[in-house]
């Protein structure tokens, strides 16, 4: 299902400007309805900006209509312009938003620190000397800076963001299942163990049928008596 482009800015815009029930707006924003309340209750990380879908031709007033009249209907994203999608090459960030960049930075290493590095630079357009920094705290403006949602901040999309950490989760999940070869060592002396019987009731046949060894002999002739 389509989703708004700001998902976060876009539910903080449905709540203070419609009726709609939180779960209308959560199942819209692609939300959990926890994360609407906190944004109703204020009690987010940080205070968003609304963003108005109805402006950004992703909703149209009527749906918003349908939805406070019926609380069980769903509303319909109206399909917007494609999103330009970038390829090669560095992310451009306007000169009003890098300032944002540090608080980007450490808001994605705080809530997923799975991220790796590199993919936050792709992610943010920023350096690694510069994340670095921030995750050691030896920034130079460590003391202002204040972790914020990166997607709210515009700084990249809820879809670029949400596959940096699908791919970070599944290349921690294949690296945290090494295998076990405690049992290999225990499986090769059960082996050697089984070829020396073996070895030795083979000698045992060939000395009671050679005369070799008396107590042998001694059974080999009480078993021909009986």
């Amino acid at each position: 299902m389509a989703q708004p482009l700001m998902p976060h800015a876009t539910a903080s815009w449905l709540v203070d400007n419609t009726a709609l029930s939180f779960e209308q707006i959560a199942t819209f924003c692609g939300l959990h309805i926890l994360e609407v309340q906190a944004i109703a209750d204020d009690t987010a990380a940080t205070k968003l900006t609304g963003r108005d879908p109805v402006r950004a031709h992703e909703l149209t007033q009527d749906e918003i209509d349908k939805g406070q009249a019926n609380p069980n209907y769903q509303l319909k994203m109206t399909k917007g312009p494609e999103q330009v999608r970038r390829t090669k090459g560095p992310r451009y960030t306007p000169v009003s938003k890098r300032q944002d960049k540090p608080d980007g930075i450490a808001w994605i290493i705080r809530n997923h620190p799975e991220i790796s590095d590199g993919a936050i630079s792709n992610l943010i357009g920023t350096t690694r000397t510069t994340i670095a920094a921030i995750r050691d705290r030896s920034h130079w403006n460590i003391a202002n800076i204040t972790p914020k949602d990166p997607v709210t901040l515009g700084l990249t999309t809820q879809r670029e963001l949400d596959a940096a950490v699908a791919k970070a989760g599944k290349a921690a999940g294949a690296d945290g299942q090494p295998t076990d070869n405690r049992l290999e060592g225990d499986r090769e002396a059960l082996i050697a163990q089984l070829q020396a019987e073996r070895t030795q009731q083979s000698r045992d046949a060939d000395s009671a049928l050679h005369g070799d060894d008396p107590a042998a002999q001694a059974r080999a002739l009480f078993d021909d008596r009986h």
